[in-house]
């Protein structure tokens, strides 16, 4: 059986940006939030959730 990662909502895409910026590693964050590292890249590139800013996850 497959595990599925938990949809990225707008608030999570924000707090992976800040942790992009502070040059974390995407694999680590996709760990800390339980989600597939294709995800973070998604994100990063700007394929998804664009129109998002960063926020700090603290």
């Amino acid at each position: 059986m497959k595990r599925k990662s938990p949809p990225v909502t707008p608030e999570m895409a924000a707090r992976i940006k800040w942790l992009l910026q502070t040059h974390m590693m995407q694999h680590d964050i996709a760990a800390k939030f339980g989600i597939n590292p294709g995800r973070v890249s998604e994100i990063n590139t700007g394929k998804r959730f664009k129109e998002v800013a960063p926020v700090s996850g603290a």
